[in-house]
């Protein structure tokens, strides 16, 4: 009888207690957080600052939202701060209501289950891996039209495959949906990371394009889960305003929407965090596609996906092997699109990449 446990994302807890470690002990690569930490000025400045929560949060979030424009280079009217992405993708598929949705996938599997709630039907269209995951996009224009669907999803850079649409294609794909009526929502949770962050982000379409939304946050790059401060960005005030009116109050607290206004205003950390994750992303990938153990795709976010090419070898061999080793990666059998042996992992502190390195050298 096979017993082998499945583990799902980030899953730490579970993974520490099957296998007798100390969580404090583990090299997690599998979040996909930025190993900087926060910002500490940021903390500093939440330190000595928590009579905020003594406040009521200002309900339309003004002074984040100026700070958020001048980051995003686009105005203010287009932005709806809130409680995560999450928050912000139940909150668009209740405001846009699809009846037939487009997934592509391999992805994130939140998107799949705040769709089940909504009455959509969900298919995929499957990114392929002889293609290194890279979107045809005259098959996936060919597929909207054919299946007559109203809503099409993608997260870019994609998670796992760490692939990207770039800024042609990703003109043309919004312009063929836009003549379909057909709305997109995209999330670009990993765009910081992209080595040409204007070659991917489609926030500058959201002054050409009506049926976009685009989504972002902090919990990766300014390394902030915990903070729950996500952000939508339309130039479709109508359709804004619909979301506006279906979230609660003061959806993000006092803290967050304070440490929102430094975070993005912090230039240093977050040229630190582009030097860090860009030189060490390289150095990862050249390493590891000189081995011939692995296949290893081009990424554009702080992560990498690799298909084991070694004969007998699984995903969860390799998994295994490294959290034996207080080092744990993603082993993305549970991704659904995602046939074969792949493992991903995240970009860490220099040190820990190099013990990384060592230990799937070694398998």
């Amino acid at each position: 009888m096979n017993t082998r446990p499945v583990f799902h994302g980030s899953d730490i807890e579970k993974i520490c207690g099957y296998y007798h470690l100390n969580k404090e002990n583990i090299t997690n690569f599998g979040a996909n957080v930025n190993p900087l930490g926060l910002s500490d000025p940021v903390k500093e400045a939440l330190a000595s600052h928590l009579d905020v929560l003594s406040s009521y949060p200002d309900r339309d979030y003004t002074t984040l939202r100026s700070v958020l424009s001048a980051y995003c280079r686009i105005p203010a009217d287009f932005i709806l701060p809130g409680n995560g992405s999450s928050e912000l993708i139940a909150l668009l598929i209740d405001a846009r209501a699809p009846k037939r949705t487009l997934i592509l996938g391999p992805t994130y599997s939140e998107y799949s289950r705040e769709l089940s709630f909504s009455g959509s039907t969900q298919e995929y269209y499957h990114l392929k891996e002889e293609n290194d995951f890279l979107p045809d996009i005259d098959g996936l224009c060919l597929a909207l039209e054919k299946g007559g669907y109203d809503f099409l999803i993608l997260c870019n850079p994609n998670n796992p495959t760490s692939s990207a649409i770039l800024h042609d294609d990703m003109e043309r794909l919004l312009a063929f949906c836009a003549e379909k009526d057909i709305f997109v929502m995209i999330d670009e949770t990993y765009v910081e990371f992209a080595p040409d962050i204007d070659a991917v982000t489609a926030v500058p379409f959201t002054k050409m394009f009506g049926n976009l939304c685009v989504l972002r946050g902090v919990s990766k790059f300014f390394a902030a889960p915990g903070m729950r401060l996500g952000y939508a960005v339309t130039g479709n005030r109508e359709f804004l305003r619909k979301m506006k009116e279906k979230q609660i109050p003061w959806s993000l607290n006092s803290v967050g929407a304070f440490a929102g206004e430094l975070l993005f205003q912090d230039k240093d950390y977050i040229d630190r965090t582009r030097r860090l994750i860009l030189s060490e992303r390289s150095r990862m990938y050249e390493a590891l596609s000189q081995q011939g153990v692995y296949k290893v795709y081009p990424p554009y976010a702080n992560f990498l996906l690799l298909r084991i090419l070694k004969e007998g070898k699984t995903a969860f061999d390799v998994f295994e092997t490294c959290i034996k080793r207080g080092l744990m990666i993603r082993d993305c059998s549970s991704f659904q699109c995602l046939d074969g042996e792949f493992v991903r992992f995240c970009i860490m502190l220099p040190e820990d990449n190099s013990r990384l390195l060592e230990v799937l050298e070694a398998v």
